[in-house]
């Protein structure tokens, strides 16, 4: 069976009385787990008020992004949704907490939307994707069509921006990204 599409990457920290040091990224160590794409833009978010939801993005083809996330300071809910047509999964989701703290990262890959919501103020993110930005290919679904349990105090409504407010819904999506086989599987 071919390990998921989606991935929760650990990468080990290395401590001592002064702190810590970890490598994010590194083209053989990626390659073992399977992840091959070469990245070629590097982004950087910050989310001031906490609860603001960013989502759910991708470009389409030809100009899709494959995306390496991670929260530099804060901690935000991750999210990738399945909007491969044809999927057995189609419009299921996986997320993940990334945080400062933790060093998690998540890989999300062509063919799945992303989104992220912040857990407390002042979030940053940074992410690096497979191509650079393409404003004839950016879509994205609305936050709150897929039935994602987003970890939100009760009667909290996220800050969203404009265009994630008129996105359509994923019922109203006609997906132009194929299933090429690779099953959503749960995160480890």
């Amino acid at each position: 069976m071919q390990a998921s599409p989606v991935q929760l990457i650990h990468p080990k920290r290395f401590g001592d009385s002064r702190g810590w040091f970890t490598e994010v990224y590194s083209v053989p160590a990626f390659a073992k787990l399977g992840i091959t794409c070469t990245f070629v833009q590097d982004n950087h978010s910050l989310s001031v008020p906490a609860h603001t939801l960013r989502g759910l993005h991708f470009q389409t083809p030809p100009r899709g992004q494959d995306k390496l996330v991670r929260c530099i300071r804060g901690r935000i809910f991750d999210v990738a949704v399945d909007v491969r047509r044809g999927s057995p999964t189609y419009g299921q989701w996986v997320g993940a907490e990334l945080s400062a703290e933790n060093g998690h990262q998540l890989f999300i890959p062509i063919g799945f939307a992303h989104g992220f919501v912040t857990l407390e103020p002042d979030c940053e993110v940074t992410y690096k994707c497979s191509d650079t930005y393409a404003p004839e290919a950016d879509g994205g679904i609305r936050w709150d069509s897929v039935g994602i349990d987003w970890p939100l105090p009760a009667g909290v409504t996220p800050e969203l921006s404009d265009k994630d407010k008129v996105q359509p819904a994923l019922a109203d999506f006609d997906s132009p990204f194929p299933y090429d086989g690779r099953p959503l599987a749960p995160l480890a």
